[in-house]
């Protein structure tokens, strides 16, 4: 069969897999960053041991083009670092190689993937008091010098889970066991063997640009740096955000809610109920601590910030409630009202208007009015027409009284560029919002917070604006690429980190997603990622229980029926 491989075309003979199709084309670089990790067939990643022509079976029986090569006429896209799949099966080669250095070393250790700082990833140990960071380096070095080929399997789903069960990973047996299918895929060395819900490199060698750091409960592995994959990326200290998210794990004990499985069990007693009953308990209660800070320190303006689908509208909303519990007499704004023109903002370099971009808007208006404000003047506010992309003056004025404390939500409320200068900073206090979902799938599989934001967005961008889960997948990669460079970099500014993750939601979200997501065809560009989000999801017992949720709730943002929103 002919392929074509990033434009160059080449003759597959029966049984020959990809890699050795790119060797013999010499596309496998000499660095990370010009090294081919998986391919891209008719929609779909592939490892690059994926054969896409199988050799003859039996007698008589000729060799069989696979579906996906037959689907995409030959055209094959390889994944490079810079690719987010691409970059996703670098991630799952290093945890596999990790987990198994782990395993080798120090057999009794509890070993759980916890929360991502920035390009590195916290891993927490217990049971180890032997646990060495040089020591564990030099193995997994070994490991990967060894170039271990990653050949994916497939066994049957008991034999796994009773496997597992007797190697003492509960956590993945208990998975599994919510499991369909009748088989499990899996990635083995010697007695080791273990998934990680994706594709691979096609062995450790690939493994190249890495780093391990000491960590208070366990250890930080360093990914490459995104802009530069050549070398490691720099670790930020972020001191609150670990705080947020060890609190978020410490709700999860006391909700008695720490991995899927845990969620599932909730869901098939009914104790969910009781379980979002808490959760949204325990967010009102953080609601009003977080009035009290701002009461006490006497602030005038709060600057809410977030990322994408983080609830920041429900949050300024509830947020608001309590200070006026405080006596305080809340006014909301927005940033979105000092956009500039859009004819007046000069398109990127591919043609496109970049709106996640802080250049879009008008900062110097926005200071102005927020030292005015301060200053007890009178100022008037602009409102921007999202029909005909203009900023528009409708005569709307405000002034603030002793008992107002003004709310502004925005993407860039944390920016230095917004904040007024000379003014005292203890009058306008930064808080920022993002669900950082401390639920994991088992021990060796977290739940990526940008998954849940994601599933978040596609239920309303289908509910409320009509939306296709296609239509969506297509913007996410700007929005997180925006996140990226405008939002991420300034969350330690914050006075307070506000964790808007529900532990229930994934059960209530998968009703209301999952028919959409099936609907996706194999051929279509997006099924990859759709693929992704589903394997998530088959593990996820879907909770009918909307009636439970109360109209404030941050879910009630997504899945319709918030009361912030009603018009009467």
């Amino acid at each position: 069969m002919n392929l074509r491989i990033d434009g160059r075309d080449i003759q597959a003979r029966p049984g020959q897999s990809l890699l050795e199709l790119v060797q013999a084309l010499d596309l496998t670089g000499g660095t990370l960053s010009s090294r081919p990790l998986a391919a891209k067939i008719a929609g779909e990643v592939f490892t690059l041991n994926y054969i896409p022509v199988r050799p003859q079976q039996e007698e008589g029986e000729g060799s069989t083009i696979r579906r996906a090569m037959a689907a995409s006429q030959g055209e094959v896209r390889l994944l490079y670092y810079r690719d987010e799949p691409g970059k996703e099966c670098y991630i799952r080669t290093a945890q596999f190689v990790i987990f198994l250095a782990l395993g080798q070393l120090w057999k009794d250790a509890r070993v759980k993937m916890s929360c991502t700082l920035g390009s590195s990833v916290f891993f927490q140990v217990d049971h180890c008091p032997q646990l060495s960071v040089s020591v564990l380096k030099r193995r997994v070095q070994e490991l990967v010098d060894s170039a271990i080929p990653l050949i994916r399997r497939r066994v049957n789903l008991q034999d796994a889970i009773d496997r597992y069960t007797r190697s003492g990973q509960e956590d993945k047996a208990r998975l599994l066991s919510w499991r369909v299918e009748p088989y499990f895929d899996e990635y083995a060395y010697g007695d080791f063997a273990d998934y990680y819900y994706g594709e691979m490199a096609p062995d450790t060698a690939y493994l190249t640009v890495w780093n391990i750091l000491p960590a208070d409960g366990g250890f930080v592995f360093v990914y490459p740096d995104d802009t530069n994959p050549d070398v490691c990326a720099k670790v930020p200290s972020m001191p609150n955000f670990f705080a947020v998210y060890n609190e978020g794990e410490r709700w999860c004990g006391l909700m008695e809610c720490e991995t899927v499985a845990d969620l599932n069990d909730l869901t098939g007693s009914g104790r969910i109920r009781e379980l979002i009953r808490v959760n949204e308990a325990l967010h009102e209660k953080r609601y009003s601590q977080i009035a009290d800070q701002v009461c006490r320190r006497g602030a005038r303006v709060v600057m809410l910030a977030g990322p994408s689908s983080s609830g920041k509208t429900t949050s300024a909303h509830r947020l608001a409630t309590q200070l006026r519990v405080y006596g305080k007499k809340p006014i909301l704004m927005s940033l979105d009202d000092y956009y500039i023109d859009r004819d007046k903002i000069a398109p990127g370099p591919d043609g496109k208007l970049d709106l996640e971009h802080i250049n879009t808007l008008d900062t110097d208006l926005f200071r102005q009015d927020i030292h005015s404000l301060l200053d007890g003047e009178e100022v008037s506010l602009p409102t921007f027409n999202f029909l005909t992309g203009r900023r528009e003056w409708r005569g709307d004025t405000l002034r603030l009284n002793p008992d107002s404390v003004v709310i502004v939500e925005g993407l860039h409320g944390l920016n230095p560029l917004m904040l007024p200068e000379n003014v005292d900073k203890n009058l306008i206090f930064r808080m920022y919002v993002s669900p950082l979902l401390p639920l994991n799938l088992d021990d060796h599989n977290r739940i990526p917070t940008s998954y849940l934001r994601l599933l978040r967005r596609i239920v309303r961008d289908y509910e409320t604006r009509g939306s296709s889960v296609q239509r969506t997948l297509d913007m996410w990669d700007s929005v997180r690429q925006g996140e990226k460079r405008w939002i991420f970099p300034y969350q330690e500014n914050a006075d307070v980190i506000f964790n808007s993750s529900t532990l229930y939601e994934l059960a209530v979200l998968k009703k209301h997603i999952f028919p959409l997501l099936t609907a996706v065809e194999p051929e279509e560009e997006c099924y990859d990622e759709v693929r992704n989000i589903v394997k998530v999801l088959n593990y996820v017992q879907e909770a009918d229980v909307d009636d439970e949720i109360p109209p404030t709730s941050l879910v009630r943002e997504f899945i319709g029926g918030n009361t912030f929103y009603r018009k009467d």
